[in-house]
């Protein structure tokens, strides 16, 4: 399990492409490896991966075919910054939500607005995924416990304060760029149990 505060912002070092496989090689900083062991889970963008190799402060990570198709790990590239936090232990502090580190979708970038110590930014998800936007909301973006600001059908934005800009790689959000979400579980349930019953949502 994860808790969706980001520890910090990582760089793919290598790439190692196979058939249906690809191993990323992350260098990490070099005060957040410590005590890290093979087989231990973290999450990269949001995506629960597993340690299978550490040289120094890069770990080595095995991302099979249908990681690659759920998630934006397929299109990583060489120099790449992603967002990362290793898996929650018994006691922490849980100060976002609690997240499994499984991909639900991902999104689209849409718009950037950009004002005085603030940025928001809109994001467009598949149609089947509008049901569990909901304002003031949570939702996890490349591992980022957040906040939805607004939903207008299958378009959502989140604010972000400079803080959340330093410690992630949503400092470097461009326009057209996807991202890994992953809903709240809670949020899902009780949609679909509500959907079960004949309740759905209605169209906004």
């Amino acid at each position: 399990m994860f808790t969706g505060i980001v520890q910090g912002v990582a760089t793919i070092a290598e790439i190692t492409r196979a058939p249906g496989l690809n191993t990323l090689a992350v260098r990490f900083p070099e005060d957040q490896v410590d005590g890290v062991s093979i087989g231990a889970s973290v999450a990269i963008n949001g995506t629960c991966l597993t340690v299978t190799r550490q040289q120094d402060n890069v770990l080595y990570f095995d991302a099979m075919q249908e990681t690659l198709r759920a998630t934006t790990l397929g299109e990583l590239q060489e120099g790449d910054s992603v967002n990362f936090e290793r898996a929650a232990r018994i006691g922490d502090e849980i100060g976002g939500h609690l997240l499994s580190g499984h991909i639900h979708t991902t999104a689209t970038i849409v718009e950037i607005v950009r004002s005085e110590n603030n940025v928001t930014l809109w994001f467009e998800v598949p149609e089947a995924w509008a049901p569990y936007l909901f304002a003031k909301g949570y939702i996890a973006i490349n591992g980022a416990s957040l906040t939805i600001g607004e939903v207008a059908g299958n378009r959502f934005n989140v604010h972000l304060i400079p803080e959340t800009l330093r410690a992630t790689t949503f400092g470097q959000a461009r326009e057209t760029q996807r991202v890994n979400i992953e809903v709240d579980s809670q949020t899902q349930t009780i949609v679909d149990t509500l959907a079960r019953l004949g309740y759905d949502r209605p169209a906004s």
